[in-house]
C-alpha cells in the first residue's frame, strides 16, 4: 500500500513532448514516493521510453516539469541527476572485463565512490561470488543485476528501470521481482517501465497506465483493479438460448466435452439474476467461475481492446 505520508521523490507535472507537429506525450502527471515501487505500463509505442528520456534529461520536454527530491531536472540537471540511477533495457557492459573492473570503471566517474562502495553494491545485488569473473560469462540475469549495481554506485534516491525483465526466464523474472522489492524495503524508490502487466501487478505498489501518450489510470494496484469488472465463466449445456441470454456480456466462448463455456464480463451482483433466467429457460448450468480482474483486463477495458504487447 502507498504511504501517503512518505516524501515525494519524483514529481511529474503536465509533461508534454511535441516532435515536429505531433504531440507524443500529452500532459502527464504522477508522483513517486520514497520506498515505493511505481509501475509505468503501456504497449510499445505508448510513450514510455520518451517519458524516461525526459525524466533523466536526455531530451527536453516541450512543456511541463520534472523534479527529483524537489530539484527541477531541466533547470539544475547536475544536482537533480545525482539522485537518480537509471538502466534502459539491457545494460551495456564490457564483456572482456570482470564485473568488478566494470564497476570500478564507472566508479571513477562519480565523486566519493570507493572500493568499499563497490563491495556494498556487489553484495546488495548478490554477485559477490562472481564479481571477479569476466562479464562475458554472465547470464542475462546476472548482467541485469550488475547493471543495477552500477546504477546504485552513487547512492541514488530513485532507481529507474526500463523493461528490467526483458529476456529473462520465469525463474530470472521471479528473482528480479524479489530483488526489486528488497531494494524498496530499504527505502529506495523504484520506477519500473514495462509492457508485462501480469508481472508488474505482482511487483508494484502503484501504477500509471499510459496509452497513446496519455495516462489513462493511476493509483494503487488493488484500487485500480476494483474499477474493472470481474470475468465470469459460465459452463452450460449446449444451448443457443443460453448463448443469447449471455450475449450482452460475452467476451469469448468455446465448447469443451459437450458443454459450452462462455466468458463474460460483469459484476458479481449480476450473477444470481442471470442464473435464475438460465434456469427458468431450462438451461443446465454446470458451473459458474468468478475470476478476479487483472491489470491486463483493466487495460483492455479502458482502451477498448488495444494490444499491450
Amino acid at each position: 500500500m502507498e504511504d501517503r505520508e512518505a516524501p515525494v521523490i519524483l514529481s511529474v507535472r503536465n509533461l508534454k513532448k511535441r516532435i515536429k507537429r505531433k504531440l507524443i506525450i500529452k500532459g502527464i502527471d504522477f508522483d513517486v514516493r520514497e520506498g515505493e515501487i511505481f509501475g509505468f505500463l503501456g504497449p510499445n509505442g505508448a510513450g514510455k521510453t520518451t517519458t524516461i528520456r525526459m525524466l533523466v534529461d536526455l531530451i527536453r520536454p516541450t512543456e511541463g516539469t520534472v523534479t527529483v527530491c524537489g530539484i527541477p531536472v531541466h533547470k539544475r540537471p547536475d544536482q537533480a541527476l545525482q539522485h537518480i540511477g537509471c538502466i534502459v533495457e539491457n545494460p551495456e557492459m564490457y564483456g572482456f572485463l570482470t564485473g568488478w573492473d566494470n564497476l570500478d570503471h564507472f566508479a571513477r566517474m562519480l565523486p566519493g565512490v570507493d572500493a568499499e562502495r563497490i563491495r556494498e553494491v556487489t553484495e546488495l545485488v548478490g554477485l559477490s561470488q562472481r564479481i571477479h569473473d569476466k562479464v562475458k560469462t554472465y547470464s542475462l540475469g546476472m548482467r541485469q543485476r550488475l547493471g543495477i549495481a552500477q546504477a546504485l554506485l552513487g547512492r541514488p534516491k530513485l532507481l529507474i528501470l526500463d523493461e528490467p525483465t526483458n529476456g529473462l526466464d520465469p525463474q530470472g523474472i521471479k528473482e528480479m521481482r524479489d530483488f526489486i522489492r528488497n531494494l524498496a524495503a530499504d527505502g529506495l524508490s523504484v520506477f519500473v517501465s514495462s509492457h508485462l502487466l501480469s508481472e508488474i501487478q505482482l511487483m508494484c505498489d502503484r501504477v500509471a497506465i499510459i496509452s497513446q501518450g496519455a495516462i489513462i489510470a493511476c493509483g494503487e494496484v488493488e484500487e485500480l483493479l476494483q474499477q474493472a469488472d470481474n470475468r465470469v465463466v459460465w459452463r452450460l449445456a449446449p444451448s443457443d438460448a443460453g448463448a443469447r441470454l449471455l450475449s450482452p456480456f460475452e467476451i469469448g466462448h468455446e465448447t469443451i466435452e459437450g458443454t459450452l463455456e462462455i466468458s463474460t464480463r460483469m459484476s458479481v451482483e449480476e450473477i444470481p439474476q442471470l442464473n435464475r433466467r438460465l434456469m427458468e429457460a431450462n438451461i443446465d448450468v454446470y458451473g459458474i467461475t468468478v475470476k478476479n480482474p487483472t491489470l491486463e483486463e483493466l487495460f483492455l477495458q479502458l482502451t477498448g481492446g488495444e494490444t499491450i504487447g
